[in-house]
């Protein structure tokens, strides 16, 4: 995980303000790196002008997790003094799995690929030949990622997000015109960031790039700023070899066949659902080894891999898969979150409630305790760590500032509570329960990991949400396979980015196995039957399978196949809800209300 800043600017180094600075240092607290360069654009108020000098600005902070040693940024080629600022892992290029910093080798590729071209074509060709050269580079990773790559030799920018999202990258512009990228939003709560689109590739040619008059602040300086509109866009296609200067989507068209007649049943002996566990092994397997030794915390903590962990099916599948893969001396932390909230206390209060614990009584500290206890009578040989990470309302409003300064540009109810419990949990500070010694008190505890598994992706790939159901009896498989369709479509702009911004406070990484795009791509060229349950015949009563909701029905039979019972039959429940932090003040507001 890493910290991104750039700026283009006519006045000189912008560099990121102080406040700014210290969240990026939060995000890669193990180096932070400066690094400028002069770029010439011509003048186009009066061709008889000379040049104007304009300064690119990059800077980088490194939260080092590959290779065997840190690798500090912004990468600098001393040739050609072009420039790579990287925050992502690339787990697979061109299909191998690659071991080493991933950063260093996709910035040697990039320069192979500009210097190459610039070679071995004419000049006419060059700079169109170099930008295709780039195009296939990232066409080849397989993995998160947000960059920003100077290609000093033909004078060109280039800065994008993954098609799916998973790494924040904002854009916007300061009072004195200057452009800026950045890992969060530089400036005050006034200046306008929007989030990089995962639409495609992003490119500034230099050669015709555009420095106007055109904001107040860059005429009273008499400096212009940077047109935003000379930003050119290389959309993603999913056939790339077929349009020139096109990257490659990896994910490919959803597959769309209807049964002829009754849809076949979904059992634990299905040929699909064995793939799946495969697959979702593999994907797995990917996130999890060969992980760093992390730095020990005041706990004495050495662990290396957490699960955000609420005890619902797609966590704990995750949680069950990493005790086949990890050695078996290993510790996994299970992170589960709950917070205090005022108003469901009231409430309970009133109807004259218990007076119990308002952690213990949250519904997500309720399945994780439950799921806990399964992993330990599934896998009695792991020594699992319940970290319950209890949250009262006061320390809620002590870091409600900093949530709300994280993951702006965001600024509604739902942002806010989603993004509380994530930022809470990432942190990973509370009451260790272990499951090698259960009888004994818990302990103060922050865990040491800085990997931290999500299983996000599960309920848009696999039909996990509520309207998905209300699609399938509004319109058969038709209505369902389009609700699924949107979903995945849609999945670059879910809201990944806000959810990297605030996790990556701790100087923590989320990975997503379901989001690995060889397995996303695998999902979505399965007949839907073969994803849930629905339209598909119930199991008899007597059989394994029975009482399985259709909702993530793949899953769930993966679940039956690792010994997870209870946990293949836990309902699907909003992280808000589970953890409490929706509504905590006022019970009559809407997720969409904009915050004041």
């Amino acid at each position: 995980m890493c910290g991104i800043y750039f700026s283009l600017s006519a006045s000189g180094a912008v560099l990121p303000n102080e406040e700014t600075c210290c969240l990026l240092r939060k995000r890669g607290p193990d180096n932070y790196h400066v690094h400028s360069v002069e770029q010439k654009i011509a003048n186009t108020r009066s061709s008889n002008e000379a040049p104007i000098a304009v300064q690119l600005t990059f800077v980088s902070t490194v939260l080092s997790m590959r290779g065997g040693c840190l690798v500090p940024q912004p990468l600098v080629d001393p040739t050609t003094q072009s420039v790579l600022c990287y925050n992502g892992d690339a787990w697979k290029i061109s299909g191998e799995p690659i071991q080493g910093n991933d950063a260093e080798l996709i910035f040697k590729l990039l320069l192979q690929a500009v210097n190459h071209h610039s070679k071995t074509t004419s000049s006419a060709d060059s700079s169109t030949s170099a930008v295709q050269g780039v195009l296939d580079v990232i066409s080849s990773i397989s993995g998160p990622f947000a960059f920003v790559f100077y290609d000093a030799i033909n004078s060109k920018l280039f800065f994008t997000r993954d098609s799916l999202g998973r790494r924040s990258l904002l854009q916007g512009a300061d009072e004195s015109g200057a452009f800026k990228l950045c890992s969060l939003c530089d400036g005050t709560s006034s200046t306008h960031f929007s989030e990089v689109e995962t639409d495609g590739m992003y490119m500034i040619d230099f050669e015709h790039a555009i420095f106007q008059d055109n904001s107040f602040a860059a005429k009273s300086a008499g400096t212009p700023s940077f047109d935003a509109s000379c930003i050119q866009t290389l959309l993603w296609e999913h056939n790339a070899s077929d349009s020139p200067l096109r990257p490659r989507n990896p994910i490919p068209p959803m597959n769309k066949t209807i049964p002829e007649g009754e849809a076949p049943s979904l059992t634990v002996e299905t040929v699909a659902v064995k793939e799946l566990e495969h697959r979702l092994r593999q994907s797995l397997a990917l996130r999890i080894q060969n992980v760093r030794e992390p730095p020990t915390t005041s706990s004495g903590s050495n662990v290396k891999v957490a699960v955000l962990f609420s005890g619902g099916l797609d966590c704990t599948l995750l949680a069950r898969l990493s005790h086949d893969i990890l050695p078996k001396e290993e510790v996994i932390d299970l992170l589960n979150v709950a917070f205090e909230n005022p108003r469901v206390a009231a409430a309970a209060a009133g109807r004259g409630g218990t007076t119990g614990s308002v952690y213990e009584s949250c519904p997500d500290r309720i399945t994780g305790r439950a799921a806990f206890a399964e992993l330990q009578r599934v896998c009695p040989d792991r020594n699992w760590r319940f970290v319950a990470v209890d949250i009262p309302y006061e320390e809620t409003l002590a870091h409600r500032q900093t949530v709300k300064r994280l993951m702006r540009p965001h600024n509604t109810e739902m942002d806010l509570s989603i993004a509380c419990a994530l930022y809470f949990a990432s942190r990973g500070q509370g009451l260790a329960f272990d499951s090698r010694n259960i009888s004994a008190q818990p302990t103060q505890y922050t865990t040491s990991a800085r990997v931290l598994l999500s299983g996000l992706g599960a309920d848009e790939l696999f039909a996990g949400y509520s309207r998905h159901g209300a699609a399938f009896s509004r319109d058969g498989f038709a209505g369902l396979i389009d609700e699924i369709n949107l979903d995945v479509s849609r999945l670059g702009k879910r809201n990944l980015g806000r959810d990297n911004r605030v996790i990556a406070h701790w100087g923590r990484e989320a990975r997503f196995p379901f989001l690995d795009e060889e397995f996303v791509s695998w999902v979505v060229q399965l007949p839907v039957w073969e994803k849930c349950g629905f339209g598909t015949p119930p199991p008899p009563t007597d059989s394994p399978e029975a009482g399985l909701d259709s909702e993530k029905k793949g899953l769930r039979l993966v679940a039956l196949r690792l010994g997870m019972t209870n946990v293949a039959r836990e309902k699907k429940r909003a992280i808000q809800f589970g953890s409490r932090t929706a509504k905590m003040e006022k019970g009559k507001v809407k997720g969409t209300d904009a915050l004041t």
